[in-house]
């Protein structure tokens, strides 16, 4: 990221002048540094303040097409930098989880510690943290935009007062119920096996987007309820490397097709390994997504640059269930004729983000 930096210098020097008045001798000062008769220099140095504020934001990595940015840094200090505009934001922010606990991973016993960015704060900090995160969110939302925001209960409850004291509407509480989780190592309590999703529009009145009619299709003709039964993540959406938080494509495939239309522009703030800009790109939605952790950076390019093969392409539409569903359902925007070929996000313009 360019910074720019403004520096304020105070200079200072002593002038014996003669006049009738004091007001007369200022004004005679006046002109003499006017007319560059008075040069004050080096010498004269007082003192000088900087003033830094964010510049011109470039991202880390961007694709051929404009339709999949990457920015490097913290979101809390780049999300204010951006003038852009969004129709959508998923956030999977830090839980907050990492205090030595264990966990089973393909049958062994593992950390959770998940790295520095996740270690426990107090209650206050953590609210304090969510409120700034989600304003600045909500400053580059559209006015009919919705956010959608994971969690557990360390933090989900945290994050549903922000988003009312901030003016948004929830709208559903998802509950992603996992078909897969891992064991309870210690059989002292239910498995945990459920992580909250909240849905919220930023503006109390103003009417937000819903993709009911394709919700219910792809549910098998009946209204699609908050309670998703869906898989973590598989094997063949770690093929460029593995992330602790990584959500599954077929999770973020259903949160964009429900909630925005195609050439809608989405942002994450926390983007983690890229699967919200992956499934933004597979369903033609435009992706900006921001990362602290370069290793996450450039696993989102790796797993970017993979899907530029329309076999891949092709290949990860077709393992997902909504996808395939909504492809029968909505043949005139998903089926491979040239017409849509020609609109692939890799192949064709995408719209910008900023509308």
């Amino acid at each position: 990221m360019e910074y720019q930096v403004t520096i304020t210098e105070t200079l200072s020097r002593k002038i014996c002048v003669e006049a009738p008045s004091a007001e007369l001798a200022e004004e005679q000062v006046r002109s003499l540094y006017r007319d560059d008769e008075i040069v004050l220099g080096s010498s004269d140095f007082c003192y000088f303040d900087v003033d830094v504020r964010s510049g011109i934001v470039k991202p880390y990595y961007q694709s051929r097409e404009h339709d999949y940015a990457l920015y490097y840094g913290d979101c809390t200090e780049l999300l204010s930098s951006m003038n852009q505009h969004f129709d959508m934001v998923f956030a999977d922010p830090p839980y907050f989880l990492s205090n030595g606990g264990i966990s089973v991973q393909s049958g062994k016993i593992v950390s959770v510690n998940k790295g520095d960015w996740d270690k426990g704060v107090s209650p206050d900090e953590m609210h304090a943290f969510n409120l700034k995160w989600i304003e600045q969110c909500r400053e580059l939302l559209t006015d009919n935009g919705t956010i959608w925001i994971s969690g557990t209960y360390h933090n989900i409850f945290s994050v549903a007062n922000a988003l009312t004291s901030l003016g948004f509407k929830i709208l559903n509480v998802v509950t992603w119920a996992k078909t897969n989780p891992p064991p309870n190592i210690l059989c002292r309590y239910f498995t945990f096996s459920t992580e909250f999703i909240i849905w919220a529009r930023k503006m109390a009145r103003v009417p937000h987007y819903y993709n009911y009619e394709l919700m219910k299709a792809i549910n098998g003709d009946k209204q699609m309820t908050d309670v998703w039964r869906l898989p973590a993540i598989a094997l063949w959406e770690k093929t460029c490397g593995k992330h602790p938080t990584q959500k599954p494509l077929a999770l973020m495939s259903r949160i964009i097709l429900a909630s925005t239309k195609k050439g809608d522009c989405v942002l994450d703030p926390f983007s983690g390994s890229g699967t919200t800009g992956i499934a933004a790109n597979l369903l033609d939605r435009s992706f900006v997504g921001i990362e602290r952790e370069r290793e996450y950076v450039e696993m989102s390019k790796r797993r970017r640059l993979e899907i530029e093969n329309l076999n891949t392409f092709a290949t990860y539409k077709h393992k997902i269930p909504d996808i395939v569903k909504a492809e029968a359902t909505q043949t005139d925007c998903f089926a491979c004729t040239e017409e849509v070929i020609e609109r692939l996000p890799f192949l064709g313009e995408v719209p910008s983000c900023d509308k």
